[in-house]
């Protein structure tokens, strides 16, 4: 059923004169916030009859500027009607991470945006990090958080801290999507064996503990959860063959999981804008790079740091069958439906070699 509204046509000739401008947009809030599907629209005596002598309190001019807002909405839904009917019920991965996740209000609108995706028919599985509250946590328990090429060094003490630490940021954003009327579900890498992993060493060799390595991926136990309409959020801790628990890499593991669930997208949200020719030149951000650019990119050096990994793991989801991948940045509000449902994007898109943006 839809439901149409002739306030702002007939009741302005009803009027006789029109309503004023402030009327207007008040009545143009209150319809489209409270979901009427068409709102007719008209100047006092019919639009264009000024021409004809008649004044109201607005000019057709005015009128259809007061409109342009609501217009313009029209045209994102439709832009973005496209990508809804091209992803539906396809799998998405969303690496959610980084400084987002420390702010309330960018969380919430994360969450929003994932659980948008899983409303309009996606099959959103979020993998979340928790590095920096890691830290935190352990710096309170008296202890100096290390790193070795990038790998938290993570001795008994330290894989305790971090698993409950991930396991109450897991049930905090299970508890964001309930609230939104989804149902979700938290899943660690150890339930089901979902994530199984070997010990994983630093670039340089060096024994960084119980750093996990994912060598399998029971994508059963999320594909049974996307078929009974779940939204599965993912701790990033697995097990070995001895069912030791180890911390993995977030990136890592959302990689791990698009490539066996078969997603059709892979989104990394951290704290940078995307991949750029050259970081201190803000204006070289690329919107998007195929497989060959991205291993060009790699080999010429011209990235460096944690980039590397990161577009490793996104050449690789490609290669392994994800149709694309995007590197967003997950300080700017609603990022994730901005690149999936604009033509312009906002962030880094890697494609397919041949494949155009």
């Amino acid at each position: 059923m839809k439901i149409m509204d002739c306030t702002l046509r007939d009741g302005a000739n009803v009027l006789g004169n029109g309503f004023p401008e402030d009327l207007t947009v008040l009545i143009l809030n209150g319809l489209t916030e409270n979901g009427v599907s068409v709102i007719e629209y008209g100047n006092a005596k019919g639009l264009g009859a000024e021409t004809l002598g008649f004044e109201g309190p607005v000019s057709d001019a005015r009128y259809f500027e007061l409109a342009q807002p609501y217009l313009d909405k029209a045209e994102v839904l439709i832009e973005a009607l496209t990508y809804i009917q091209r992803f539906n019920r396809k799998i998405i991965v969303v690496k959610y991470g980084g400084s987002a996740m420390l702010d309330e209000e960018l969380q919430k609108n994360v969450i929003k945006d994932v659980t948008f995706l899983k409303l309009v028919g996606f099959k959103p599985i979020i993998v979340h990090g928790g590095g920096k509250e890691i830290s935190k946590w352990v710096s309170k328990a008296g202890m100096e958080p290390k790193f070795i090429d990038g790998l938290r060094v993570t001795d008994a003490e330290t894989m305790e801290i971090a698993e409950m630490v991930l396991n109450k940021v897991n049930k905090n954003l299970v508890r964001m999507v309930e609230e939104l009327g989804v149902r979700a579900i938290g899943v660690s890498g150890k339930d089901g064996g979902l994530l199984r992993v070997d010990k994983k060493l630093s670039m340089t060799g060096q024994d960084v503990g119980f750093v996990g390595d994912i060598k399998k991926v029971n994508a059963e136990v999320l594909l049974d959860l996307l078929d009974k309409d779940f939204l599965p959020i993912v701790c990033p801790v697995g097990i070995d063959d001895d069912y030791n628990t180890y911390n993995i890499n977030a990136d890592d593991a959302a990689y791990s999981i698009a490539k066996a669930v078969h997603a059709e997208k892979l989104a990394f949200l951290s704290d940078i804008e995307g991949v750029y020719r050259d970081y201190e030149d803000k204006s070289s951000l690329i919107t998007a790079l195929t497989v060959d650019q991205a291993n060009e990119l790699i080999e010429s050096g011209a990235i460096s740091g944690g980039m590397i990994p990161k577009l490793q793991n996104c050449v690789g989801a490609i290669e392994n069958g994800v149709s694309r991948v995007h590197i967003l940045d997950g300080r700017i509000p609603h990022c994730l439906l901005l690149e999936i449902f604009t033509k312009k994007g906002i962030g880094t898109a890697i494609l397919r070699n041949g494949e155009e943006d």
